[in-house]
């Protein structure tokens, strides 16, 4: 379940020249006029052209999901002036679908997306050496209506299920590679149906499955209405070998751009941190978010920010790089070539190890 909070979030990300064009352009001489008054000034205009030239922002393109949390963050960069501060010219693009953004990034029209370390590993084995550092731990859950009488997955035996993200989703495998431990193949002893993450939620608000797996935030909502756990993929991740939650989704650029712009994507990294540790306190930006994304009960928008705040990765890279390598040998084993290629260990060079994201707690 790689996406970021698809077709809920609320279409809040910046759009291309949302003021992140401002620390400079890197043309000689704009914004630096020289007045031509005598040799003294001359020299004072062409040491001032320089400094301008030399303090010009590092560009860094990035290609959002037109809903998710990564806009929300990239508005509060933007409105706090964040990127200025990093002197970072971030300029931002909003595409329909994560595929769209994949497509961006291996054509070279965008330096960073979003995207899961399942998908880079696959990418690395064909040779197109993308790297991956954490975004967010936050991921979804098989939900039942709270009357369910499920009590776990081996309950689910028989029972329809509705699966957002496709037979090969990594949730969906992590899922079944659980229950298997129990004996049950989930897959064919019961009643999946496949679709859109919107459609299935709406399913199963209205009592079209008996169980959904789906994206985090249709699960907060599912659970405003009276919706309940049955397993959550952080615990079904844990029972699988992690030692603690997994960053499953994070941001993705190739590992030519991190050896160019290593200085860059430090800065990057630190204002994300703080973006995330801005949106993790400040109740005012929620308020925000709940009106754009049309949340009316605090009861639910309390939920989205604790999930949110939950999802904010913490752990050193290296621990989130061994839950990963651990839950790689798993799905490679369940899902075959289609999910791994040939490979059956997770490259080692999938995570990007010079990373500072994690915001401090309070």
């Amino acid at each position: 379940m790689a996406d970021d909070n698809k077709d809920l979030a609320g279409s809040l990300a910046p759009r291309r020249g949302w003021g992140f064009r401002r620390a400079g352009s890197g043309r000689a001489g704009y914004g630096c006029p020289v007045r031509y008054v005598g040799r003294a000034a001359l020299y004072l205009a062409l040491t001032v052209l320089f400094s301008c030239d030399a303090g010009a922002a590092d560009k860094l393109r990035v290609e959002v999901q037109k809903t998710g949390t990564f806009a929300w963050e990239l508005a509060i960069i933007s409105e706090r002036r964040l990127d200025r501060k990093a002197g970072l010219d971030i300029e931002v693009a909003e595409l329909a679908s994560p595929e769209a953004a994949k497509i961006a990034l291996m054509g070279g029209a965008a330096d960073m997306i979003l995207g899961d370390w399942l998908w880079v590993a696959r990418q690395r084995s064909l040779g197109r050496l993308l790297v991956f550092a954490p975004y967010s731990t936050a991921i979804g859950a098989v939900m039942v209506p709270s009357s369910s009488a499920v009590k776990d997955l081996a309950g689910l035996k028989g029972k329809k299920i509705a699966v957002a993200g496709g037979p090969l989703d990594k949730s969906w495998l992590l899922v079944q590679a659980l229950a298997r431990e129990s004996d049950l193949d989930i897959a064919s002893q019961a009643n999946i149906i496949y679709g859109a993450p919107t459609l299935l939620y709406q399913k199963a608000a209205n009592g079209e499955a008996d169980a959904t797996l789906n994206y985090w935030n249709f699960c907060v909502a599912l659970e405003a209405r009276g919706f309940r756990r049955l397993i959550g993929m952080d615990e079904v991740e844990r029972r699988l070998g992690a030692k603690g939650p997994v960053a499953m989704v994070g941001y993705v650029f190739s590992e030519e751009f991190a050896r160019t712009h290593a200085a860059a994507l430090s800065r990057f990294f630190k204002i994300a941190a703080e973006a995330k540790d801005i949106l993790a306190h400040s109740g005012a930006d929620w308020e925000k978010i709940a009106r754009r994304i049309g949340i009316a009960g605090e009861a639910e928008l309390a939920l989205y920010r604790q999930t949110y705040i939950d999802g904010i990765p913490r752990r050193p890279v290296a621990e989130e790089a061994a839950d990963a390598r651990a839950l790689y040998r798993i799905l490679a084993k369940i899902g075959g070539p289609d999910i791994a290629g040939n490979a059956t260990e997770l490259d080692h060079g999938t995570f990007y190890q010079n990373t500072e994201m994690a915001p401090q707690d309070h």
